[in-house]
């Protein structure tokens, strides 16, 4: 089954021979080399590129394992340039593989940014990399590249490319995707014990792997694996690195101090397994730095951590609204109103109501509450409460879980299923 990554495609069709380096940047095994050399490979053949033109090396197989050095990996590239009349597109994958090494001309190291500045120099170089590490990617390349440098991130499949090519009763589509996820390769699998392992033998053999290596912190690779647990378990949550290092206090008896676990969780977010969400406070404009919520890239993904035991799918399908809105190109923030009412003795309080995403893009923005379910009319009103009290009149919308027409209440707030507002992106721009 081919996925034609469209959204993806376009970006890089349109960045093609603009004198930058294009950086595809993303989640292992979420379908970067498959774009770059599948897609777009067969893309260039077919505008009229010769494959001697097309030069491509992939840095985490072991037949190129020389090339993570960086005078051997510009050599080798330089080499298979052999007619200055030709035009050549550089494809190096997992960029992060190359080493730094000893410049012996000089007292400074040599790393895979010195060979990208010199091919960039060319003028018949068209060059293309992949990574995934977006620390190392965004500093070393997108900065010292300052406008020479373009990213296209990538993430897994969305629900509407899973429904596209779904192979079944389509109603069983959104089961499978908020308990599967969007990874590629669980797609051509059959069996949920196929799935599963799959899934787990990712985190074990390459995220954590990867993590542990590229930050050397192995003596402690139990607390980050109880660590994704935890935030597996509290997707949707409030909370902050303070109130985990207590809970690994209260229910694990290990002490982990907050540094400690907010340099954790930069990992993972550098790894580009999960995404945090600011706090907003809407009325006073302005973010509120903690707590803040934390989402897996993948809902999959997160189901492995807890071995697919926690389904709770009010949370898995606020995870997938999140993340399908940050494919999207939105900026998106959790909500705060404030509500001045009283308590039960008749005293005055201010208490804080949640709006699940705050959406922006530019000038444009929309509020999105995420609900299981409204039938039951006192969960309508505790769902809306918080887009009542917005001052403004930007575009409010409930998704909900329920087949329903899209309909407006007498608020000007819009009712959708959640699948029509993942197939259809017409309802939020």
């Amino acid at each position: 089954m081919q996925y034609s990554r469209k959204q993806y495609m376009d970006q890089l069709i349109r960045k093609k021979d603009n004198g930058r380096v294009k950086v595809i940047t993303g989640l292992r095994r979420c379908g970067k080399s498959y774009l770059l050399f599948t897609l777009y490979r067969q893309y260039l053949l077919e505008s009229g590129i010769g494959e001697d033109q097309i030069i491509g090396l992939a840095l985490d197989e072991i037949d190129n394992v020389r090339y993570r050095n960086p005078f051997e990996l510009n050599k080798a590239i330089r080499e298979r340039m052999s007619d200055s009349r030709k035009r050549y597109y550089i494809f190096i994958d997992e960029i992060q593989f190359v080493s730094e090494v000893q410049n012996p001309y000089a007292d400074d190291k040599v790393t895979f940014i010195d060979v990208l500045l010199g091919l960039m120099k060319l003028p018949n170089a068209d060059v293309y990399v992949t990574g995934s590490n977006s620390r190392m990617l965004s500093s070393d390349i997108l900065t010292q590249f300052r406008d020479r440098g373009d990213e296209i991130r990538v993430n897994p499949l969305s629900y509407a490319e899973i429904y596209e090519h779904y192979n079944g009763d389509q109603r069983g589509a959104w089961r499978d995707y908020y308990t599967y996820g969007g990874m590629p390769v669980v797609w051509t699998m059959e069996s949920h014990e196929e799935k599963s392992r799959y899934l787990h033998d990712l985190f074990t053999r390459t995220y954590i792997k990867d993590i542990l290596e590229r930050h050397q912190v192995k003596n402690n690779a139990e607390v980050l694996d109880i660590l994704l647990n935890v935030l597996a378990s509290d997707i949707g949550s409030l909370t902050n690195p303070s109130r985990l290092s207590n809970t690994f206090a209260s229910e694990r008896q290990i002490r982990v101090a907050p540094d400690t676990i907010d340099a954790y969780i930069g990992y993972f977010t550098d790894a580009f397994l999960i995404r945090k969400a600011e706090r907003y406070d809407i009325k006073g404009r302005k973010y509120i730095r903690t707590p803040a919520k934390y989402y897996y890239s993948d809902p999959g993904l997160r189901n492995a951590r807890l071995g697919f035991r926690q389904l709770e799918e009010t949370h898995l399908m606020e995870n997938v609204l999140f993340n399908d809105l940050i494919r999207r190109g939105f900026d998106v923030n959790v909500g705060v109103v404030e509500q001045n009412c009283k308590d039960e003795t008749g005293k005055k309080i201010r208490k804080q109501l949640e709006v699940d995403f705050v959406v922006n893009r530019g000038d444009n923005r929309t509020y999105i509450q995420s609900a299981l379910s409204i039938a039951d009319p006192v969960k309508k009103e505790q769902e809306i409460a918080s887009l009542l009290r917005i001052p403004d009149s930007f575009r409010k919308i409930v998704v909900v879980k329920d087949y329903i027409m899209p309909w407006h209440d007498e608020n000007g707030i819009q009712y959708v299923g959640v699948e029509d507002f993942l197939l259809d992106e017409s309802y939020i721009r």
